[in-house]
């Protein structure tokens, strides 16, 4: 009606900003504590032992900067369009003949589906295997991405222990035959994060245990080209091949930053691997997989690893050294075989947290042990990185260390 002013209502907002209706999953996937710490260590006065950075000299600049321009140069619209979810044939075929030229092992480039990084591998897994409720067998301590990204799945986590060779052996056989767990999750070649590497007895142990069981095995080879003799052990996918996934990654060998990594399954886990990533992100990074492909073409990749085996068995050496020559009694550590970290159990009345926090004040970060356990326990644990620090930065880091420990005693 007219001259009749109309009041509009203001309707009160659908969502405060503190009842976002997130899903329960969420309330059960714990925060990353290593990307909160490195947050702290972004000070460049700060020696960080915390993460777990290759060391950034010995990435090949010059030689992916090379591969990259030779990418543009020779197919530079093709390799910027979409591609296939599997990945770039050629990086796929690179990989299968590398298993077979390493490890004996006859996979065809259709078992290799190329990753956003081996963690999208874990993610994929499980996506099409992990119901709310389902037993998924881990180490312990287990790596922490695999805890994180498996408790969106909302499965009941069963740690086994470790010992300074693989899984303890009664330990295991109860898990898999009691529990009967869905997935076993593993890293057999210098764990994360206590750099034990099982060995070949081992490994058959383990196989012989798990043969007749519907667990299937998620191998994680993050760091098996890192073994610093340079032996290569019998990986479990050559002694279960149709029981397990094995998973791999060029971010230790090539570039963290590529993103490139690779999930090797049996044909019919493959199937639902790839419809998940589809329904995930179509497909990696095409470009990257160009350059990478392109890099392992033209370049002598094994010379390139022989390079970073040495210099990461010279740091490793140089922490070892470091640790007995500074920690107080009552203060053991491994030795690993290859990889990129130490362990280190501090003396009973200790708290790693206590550690952490003292240490940040003395410009040193670690990395406390507590969140690679799923049921408790680690708060007497350390893990320190040293393949992203120098000598001289190894040596005056476990200085500071020592002294903190010291005086927390």
């Amino acid at each position: 009606m007219a001259g009749k002013a109309t009041t509009l209502k203001q309707e009160a907002p659908l969502v405060s900003g503190t009842e976002y209706a997130f899903a329960q999953r969420m309330q059960k996937t714990p925060k990353s504590f290593i990307r909160e710490i490195l947050k702290v260590t972004e000070n460049p006065e700060i020696i960080s032992f915390a993460g777990g950075l290759p060391n950034p000299e010995l990435i090949d600049v010059d030689g992916i900067a090379q591969a990259a321009k030779e990418v543009f140069e020779k197919d530079g619209r093709t390799a910027l369009q979409y591609s296939t979810t599997e990945g770039y044939p050629a990086l796929r075929r690179f990989i299968a003949e590398r298993y077979k030229k390493r490890l004996g092992m006859e996979i065809s480039p259709d078992e290799i589906l190329i990753t956003n990084g081996s963690q999208q591998c874990l993610d994929l897994i499980g996506k099409i295997l992990v119901n709310p409720g389902d037993r998924v067998a881990i180490e312990r301590p287990g790596y922490l991405g695999a805890l994180q990204v498996f408790s969106l799945y909302e499965p009941v986590f069963v740690p086994i222990d470790l010992r300074n060779d693989g899984p303890d052996p009664e330990a295991f056989k109860a898990a898999i035959c009691k529990e009967s767990p869905k997935l076993f999750y593993c890293i057999p070649n210098s764990q994360n994060p206590s750099g034990i590497t099982y060995s070949p007895e081992q490994r058959q142990v383990c196989a012989e245990i798990l043969k007749g069981h519907r667990t299937i095995v998620v191998e994680d080879d993050a760091y098996g080209e890192l073994q610093f003799s340079g032996t290569a052990y019998p990986p479990m996918k050559k002694l279960l091949p149709d029981q397990t996934i094995l998973t791999g990654s060029f971010s230790k060998i090539l570039s963290p930053g590529m993103r490139m990594g690779w999930v090797c399954a049996p044909k019919k886990i493959m199937e639902q691997l790839v419809i998940a990533k589809q329904a995930s992100d179509l497909h990696s990074n095409y470009l990257s997989q160009r350059i990478a492909s392109q890099y392992l073409e033209t370049n002598d990749i094994d010379a390139h690893i022989k390079k970073i085996r040495a210099a990461y068995s010279m740091q490793r050496d140089c922490m070892v050294g470091a640790l007995a020559g500074e920690m107080p009694a009552g203060i053991t550590w491994t030795c690993p075989e290859g990889g990129m970290f130490v362990w280190v159990t501090l003396p009973a009345g200790i708290s790693a947290m206590d550690v952490f926090s003292a240490a940040l004040k003395e410009q040193v970060a670690v990395l406390p042990g507590i969140p690679f356990y799923v049921d408790g326990g680690g708060t007497d644990t350390l893990r320190l990185n040293f393949s992203n620090a120098s000598p001289e930065r190894i040596r005056e880091g476990v200085r500071r260390l020592g002294k903190v420990i010291r005086s927390l005693r």
